[in-house]
């Protein structure tokens, strides 16, 4: 619930319209479906697997001239708070059943010059430790949710920045929406401490917004919500 209310008292610091200050990210198709090029996940049931992973290309125009930096995130709110049954043939996991916030990319410290990410600038590929938090050629990454969720995963256990897409469980009722937001700052840098989270950038903006924009595209693996 916190992290919603940040959400709603970021969206009404804002002193620009959505009109004025707009975001592109090249990660849809043309049912603002998430190309699955962008996804960490692939597939269903036996035929599950590792995406290509590609960071999306975005740009964007329109941002105040006062803004000092930018930062990026981009967040799954429609993650189960419960996966004891995730990946289970048989059964689903139910629409209606409480959901958390996932933060699957989180830049923060863009110069304000900048204007655009190239397409995989910030992550290609599944791989441990691939890309890593802190200094990055535009601005500074700031830890993934993959780090904490995969805390247990002898396998996949370990450091997740930069870029990391989707991989919502394949029989979960739900559609994942993703939702990339950027916000224009009075300030060049947030000065968080190394290994920062996206809870971490949301708790720190209130106060330094001149402007925000979002765009929305889903996901799912579930075979009977794909047509």
């Amino acid at each position: 619930m916190r992290i919603f209310t940040l959400l709603f008292v970021l969206l009404a610091a804002t002193t620009l319209s959505a009109e004025e200050f707009a975001l592109k990210v090249d990660a849809f198709d043309a049912r603002k479906q998430i190309i699955p090029d962008h996804a960490f996940c692939v597939g269903a049931d036996d035929n599950s697997g590792h995406g290509k992973n590609i960071s999306p290309a975005v740009s964007w125009s329109g941002a105040p001239k006062e803004a000092e930096s930018f930062v990026l995130v981009m967040h799954d709110p429609d993650v189960p708070t419960d996966f004891s049954i995730a990946g289970k043939k048989g059964v689903e996991i139910d629409g209606n059943q409480p959901r958390q916030v996932f933060y699957h990319w989180v830049l923060t410290d863009i110069p304000a010059k900048t204007k655009a990410i190239k397409e995989g600038a910030e992550g290609k590929g599944v791989k441990l430790n691939r890309t890593k938090p802190g200094k990055a050629k535009i601005g500074v990454r700031g830890l993934n949710d993959y780090t904490k969720f995969m805390k247990d995963d002898k396998k996949l256990a370990g450091t997740y920045a930069g870029y990391d897409g989707p991989c919502p469980p394949w029989n979960d009722a739900r559609p994942h929406r993703y939702i990339f937001t950027l916000y224009a700052l009075k300030v060049k840098s947030l000065n968080l401490p190394k290994n920062f989270t996206g809870q971490d950038v949301l708790a720190t903006l209130p106060g330094k917004v001149l402007a925000q924009t979002s765009v929305q595209g889903q996901y799912t693996l579930n075979p009977r919500l794909i047509k």
